[in-house]
């Protein structure tokens, strides 16, 4: 299986899981507990999956700008999903 394709079906994987949760109201306890609401960790895994397919799909677009302009397009998305629905952080570590 080529690296095309694995990047493919992760992103399809992760843009399916967050539209779950954001359809269902759901989420598995250690990503709910990661997250300040269901909704960040919803859109944060859709974004994440969509610009994942997003960058692979644009691999097969004819020409180089195209590519360039959905390399740049996914990048974009990854940015919103990591400053907007980031996880919170695990908080204060205990210095031994």
């Amino acid at each position: 299986m080529s690296t095309e394709v694995l990047g493919g079906l992760a992103g399809l994987a992760l843009f399916i899981f967050g539209m779950r949760m954001l359809v269902l109201g759901r989420a598995p306890e250690m990503i709910a507990r990661s997250f300040r609401s269901l909704r960040d960790a919803g859109y944060y895994h859709l974004l994440f999956g969509l610009a994942l397919l997003i960058y692979v799909g644009g691999l097969h677009l004819p020409g180089t700008v195209t590519g360039q302009v959905a390399a740049v397009f996914a990048v974009a998305l990854v940015g919103v999903a990591l400053v907007r629905f980031r996880p919170r952080g695990r908080g204060p570590t205990r210095k031994a």
